[in-house]
């Protein structure tokens, strides 16, 4: 669960919200909306922690983790696909690395062997062993196929990079998703398996979308700004 406590954000003499009290709760999906220039983004960028608010605190327990869909396509471009995506679990990746320096040792020794060892149960803990697997699978379903997936992410156009970079937010089981504006450049099929994935999602998830039919298929709580306030509505858009 996410709480919103006490939010507001102010530029200079401008107010783009007030007092904001919300709760977000797992097994649902909350679809933010509002005029262009409402703070859409903004109000996500908070809740990952990239934008400061004027008063206020994001409330979420230590033990969850927040995956956000990043908008930046090229800084991943010396890394593999797959690699890209498995990124998404920064922890996992981090470890899969360790392991590969300290296997690589050519004087391994006692204590790399008990390092390696701790590393081995945290990485099966996180499901390591099926991350590659897991990526492959997100990865093909948005429309990526099999034979680039340990391609450089340079060689990918950038309408593909956004699709790498949705898998990303996407992997690893996370406790909180947010998304902003995930199904642009999808094309019919990638947008189709992208709202039955976040239709059978466990967590919760936050999104931007100004795609009417995404949000009236995927979301069961509406999230309205506006007048520098933010409510929190039951059901879809049409609704």
């Amino acid at each position: 669960m996410l709480q919103v406590k006490n939010l507001s954000l102010r530029f200079g003499k401008r107010v783009l919200f007030e007092d904001v009290n919300l709760e977000f709760k797992d097994n649902n999906c909350y679809g933010v909306i509002g005029a262009n220039g409402a703070g859409k983004s903004t109000f996500l960028k908070i809740l990952t922690g990239e934008i400061e608010p004027s008063t206020g605190e994001i409330i979420k327990d230590k033990s969850e983790r927040i995956s956000y869909l990043k908008q930046n396509h090229n800084i991943y471009d010396e890394y593999s696909i797959i690699d890209t995506v498995i990124m998404g679990n920064e922890r996992l990746y981090k470890i899969m690395k360790e392991k590969e320096k300290l296997y690589m040792k050519e004087n391994f020794t006692n204590e790399d062997g008990i390092k390696v060892a701790k590393l081995e149960d945290e990485f099966a803990a996180l499901n390591g062993w099926e991350a590659e697997s897991e990526a492959a699978i997100l990865l093909s379903g948005l429309g990526i196929g099999n034979s680039i997936h340990y391609s450089k992410m340079s060689e990918l156009k950038d309408k593909d990079k956004v699709k790498v970079l949705l898998a990303q937010a996407l992997f690893g089981s996370p406790d909180i998703l947010l998304l902003d504006e995930p199904t642009n450049g999808l094309d019919i099929k990638s947008k189709i398996w992208l709202e039955n994935f976040l239709i059978d999602f466990k967590g919760t998830i936050i999104l931007v979308s100004h795609d009417r039919h995404f949000l009236n298929k995927v979301c069961t709580y509406m999230v309205d700004i506006d007048r520098e306030q933010i409510k929190l509505c039951i059901g879809n858009y049409d609704f």
